[in-house]
């Protein structure tokens, strides 16, 4: 405990020297999160220095090991810079797709010398990575995926379509789950591959959506040479890697359930609103939905306490089914409570368009439905 409250000093006091002023805002909006990337454009200097500052630490990804462009924390002390982060309402340095799903997956799957390549460059948010998982015949039945990668000498040509592939159009490289074996079945004739986005053959289309925004597109492959080396993990056992990844992704997604609304209670922002707490039927549900957030929060703590010696693995479907449809649950009281000023449309940003995105977040990472298939079988153990 005495090494804890050591580190904590010592942690504090860097922060308190190390993070621009600018970055103490705590704002957390599509706006202001840095994405990283070679195509990235730092919305200001303090931003490009926060970045930069915290990458030289390894605290853009602290408990990775320090050989891969980590900070080698312990989980205690990883718990320790993230209150300590809070405490001055530092915004993260960096979000990545690579630092949530790709480097779990590598750092479990991967040989070393790909741990060397890719994971360095993600913690000092150099490349922009996206997933390439479903396809316009495989969404909820992931393992139907089509786009296939036959070998061609010491490379794989890749041919077919991915769809809804979050930031593609703005991504350096793609991890992907190809058919590398037709005569399989399904779940045994996959590969998880990594391609290069600027490779001749690949392209991309974004999807409007009923939002007014469009993070995500439709890419294509079209005759697309991969090198062999960059499968990661055996040919066709890439569903062991994609069912792997997938647990992280469901954790980093249930997250928006034990959050609260930039920093505030849900009753905080039903009070600044025309009709927000004038039930008592509102304020109950209003309390209700933090006591629950933060019973998620405290949920998905104890689970990532428990995953440095057991892997969260299947429940992660329990956490990703409450927390999306907690955050659903949320944004519908705020709707309800905003009355007809929650329905003002700007196409882009507020509330409506908030409320809109929570229903992609019960299906991105797999359906509530599928959510609860998972608990019910491999949780629960019930009788099918």
């Amino acid at each position: 405990m005495d090494d804890l409250a050591a580190f904590r000093a010592e942690m504090r006091a860097w922060l308190d020297i190390n993070c621009p002023e600018e970055m103490r805002d705590g704002q957390v909006t599509e706006e202001t999160i840095c994405w990283g990337g070679k195509r990235w454009k730092f919305t200001s200097d303090a931003q490009r220095i926060w970045l930069d500052r915290m990458a030289a630490k390894g605290w853009t990804v602290p408990s990775w090991p320090e050989a891969y462009g980590g900070g080698g924390l312990s989980r205690a002390q990883d718990k320790i810079l993230k209150e300590e982060m809070a405490r001055i309402n530092a915004r993260s340095p960096l979000e990545s797709f690579g630092i949530w799903m790709l480097g779990p997956a590598l750092l479990h799957f991967g040989t070393h010398e790909q741990k060397l390549e890719y994971l360095p460059p993600i913690a000092r948010g150099e490349v922009r990575w996206c997933q390439g998982y479903s396809e316009p015949g495989a969404g909820s039945d992931l393992a139907s995926v089509q786009t296939k990668a036959e070998i061609d000498s010491d490379h794989y040509l890749v041919n077919g379509q991915k769809v809804w592939t979050s930031y593609a159009d703005k991504a350096d490289w793609i991890f992907a789950l190809v058919r590398t074996d037709k005569d399989a079945p399904k779940h045994k004739g996959i590969s998880f591959i990594l391609i290069d986005m600027s490779t001749e053959g690949v392209s991309t289309r974004p999807i409007r959506l009923i939002s007014g925004k469009s993070p995500f597109c439709e890419t294509f492959f079209d005759n697309v040479r991969t090198p062999r080396h960059q499968r990661v993990g055996d040919e066709n056992r890439g569903w062991d890697v994609a069912k792997y990844l997938l647990t992280h992704e469901r954790e980093m997604i249930s997250g928006g359930g034990g959050g609260l609304l930039g920093g505030r209670p849900v009753g905080a922002v039903l009070a600044e609103m025309a009709h927000g707490l004038d039930t008592a039927d509102r304020r109950a549900a209003a309390m209700e939905c933090e006591v629950d957030s933060l019973a998620m929060a405290l949920t998905l703590e104890r689970y990532k306490d428990q995953a440095e010696t057991q892997p969260i693995g299947d429940a992660s479907a329990m956490l990703k089914y409450y927390g999306t449809e907690l955050n659903k649950r949320r944004h519908e009281l705020m709707m309800e409570g905003g009355g007809s000023d929650a329905l003002a449309w700007d196409g882009h940003d507020g509330l409506p368009s908030d409320w809109l995105r929570t229903k992609a977040n019960s299906i991105e990472g797999g359906t509530s439905e599928v959510m609860l298939s998972i608990i019910s079988r491999r949780v629960l153990e019930l009788p099918g």
